[in-house]
Formats: C-alpha cells, structure tokens, sequence
C-alpha cells in the first residue's frame, strides 16, 4: 500500500546540512573507509521539560508536521537509523524514509541485547521491507543462540542479526561498549548513523564517557510540558574533582531554526575526556 510522501523546503534543508555527514572527497574515500566508527548524529524531540513521552510504552506527539518532515529529511541524510529495543517494542516503528524523492532508504538498526524483540511477518518494519518502502533491520545482539525462525524471518527480508560483545553489569543485564556498536556498523559499511532514541540510548550517548562518539546534535523542540513521572532526556549526574555537581554535557557551534510551531537545535558537544562506557536498553 502506498504510503503519503512528505516534503521539506531546500532552504531549510540547507540550514541543516553544515551538522550532517559529507560523503568524503575521491581523494579521502580511502581513508574515510578505513575509519573505524561512522558518523553519528543524535536526534530527538522534546518537550519544554525534556520529556521524549508520558510513560515508558506511551506513544507521544510532540512535534508539528513540519519537524516530522525534517525527521524524514534527515532520515534521508543518514546510511542507518538506530533505536533501541524498548522503542521497537512500544511502538512497532517502520524505520524508513518517507521524503518524496529520497534515493535510498536508510537500514534500521536495532539495540537488542537480550534479543527481547518477537519480530513477525507483520511487524511494520519487515512488512516495509517487503513492500520496497525501506529495509529490513540490523540486530544487534549479545544473545548467540538466536530461533532458527526467527533468523530465517529477519534475513528473508534482507536484515540480520549481528553479534556484538557484550558484558553483564551487577544487576545480570547484558551491556554493549557504544565503541563496539559503532564498529560493528561500519564494518557492514555504514557510513552514517542517525540515532533517534529512546531514551535510555540518549542518555548513555549523552553521557561523559561517550560524548566523543557523537558528530552532531539535532533536537526540535516543541511548546509543550508533559510534566512530571515523564521518559525524559536527562544523563546521570556527574560532580567535579571536588565532588559538587557539574555539568553533564554542553552544546557548542549552536544555531536555532524555527520549524512550524517547534524549534529546532543543532550543535556539537563540547570535547570530552573519551573512555569506553556500556549501554543497552
């Protein structure tokens, strides 16, 4: 069935381009092919409150059609889109481009370390797939022994489950390295990585440790308040050498877009000390 296509103006496309990726110049192709992680851009859409939905499993509208386009734009703009289980789970995403005239559909990459994800012949994202309106996902796993059916359902679409080293923290979870994640993309020859949440993703790539494996950031604002009891963005909280609270992370190269009724936020984080640190949703 075909679905609505969405449009975004040229010009405010050009706004965003200097905080995307740039497909390398002949001349760097060669070395940009041996670079060891992708390119990675963080985006999400907020409340006033930093809130990404009501409740955990709650589907929530927070942006205008406008900022759903620039989604679908900057969906365009990347080789993959990477999500967390949690967030396949709740929602049943389809994980593809709509943007009218888009020449490729970007691979939807999904974080699953339990292999929590029941994928069915009806789950959006396969059914797209297999209508040619996107593609089938990456999964990224801890779990070795994965159901032969499920497997074989995953890979007839043309996605695949993909081992990832993973570690157990002290409440039995398995936990990925983010280095590991992004490694393991580029080494299936993703270039560029949107990554769109939830929120347990963002958090941990906003944390201080991971900051340094992030290229830009890309978040709409709306005028909203969810209020309290909220799935918001909001990193644990880290203190300075002599134990207060500091900062967390800090946007630099900052520009502001009006976008519909929303705003949109771009920027790079400021550098940070860069050590190795665990996630997985």
């Amino acid at each position: 069935m075909a679905r609505e296509e969405l449009t975004f103006p040229p010009a405010a496309a050009a706004r965003l381009q200097p905080h995307l990726h740039r497909p390398p110049s002949p001349s760097a192709a060669a070395a940009s092919s041996s670079s060891p992680r992708p390119f990675v851009t963080l985006t999400f859409a907020t409340s006033l409150d930093s809130a990404l939905s009501l409740a955990p499993g709650v589907r929530t509208r927070l942006s205008g059609l406008a900022s759903k386009s620039m989604t679908h734009f900057l969906r365009s703009q990347h080789a993959a889109i990477l999500v967390g289980v949690s967030t396949v789970v709740a929602d049943d995403p389809g994980l593809n481009c709509r943007l009218a005239g888009a020449s490729a559909q970007p691979r939807p990459v999904i974080i699953d370390p339990h292999a929590r994800w029941t994928a069915r012949a009806s789950s959006k994202v396969l059914q797209l797939a297999r209508e040619g309106q996107g593609l089938a996902p990456f999964v990224l796993t801890g779990v070795a022994d994965i159901p032969a059916d499920q497997q074989t359902l995953i890979q007839r679409d043309g996605g695949k489950y993909i081992q990832v080293p993973s570690a157990l923290d002290d409440n039995g979870r398995r936990r990925f390295q983010w280095r590991d994640v992004f490694q393991a993309l580029r080494a299936e020859g993703l270039q560029s990585i949107m990554v769109e949440g939830g929120g347990q993703v963002i958090n941990s790539l906003l944390s201080p440790p991971n900051q340094a494996l992030v290229d830009s950031v890309i978040v709409t604002l709306a005028p909203t308040w969810l209020g309290r009891g909220s799935v918001v963005v909001s990193p644990d909280r880290v203190r300075d050498a002599e134990g207060k609270p500091a900062p967390v992370a800090r946007l630099c190269g900052v520009s502001w877009h009006p976008l519909g009724e929303d705003v949109v936020l771009c920027g790079s984080l400021e550098p940070q000390p860069a050590e190795d640190s665990t996630t997985g949703p």
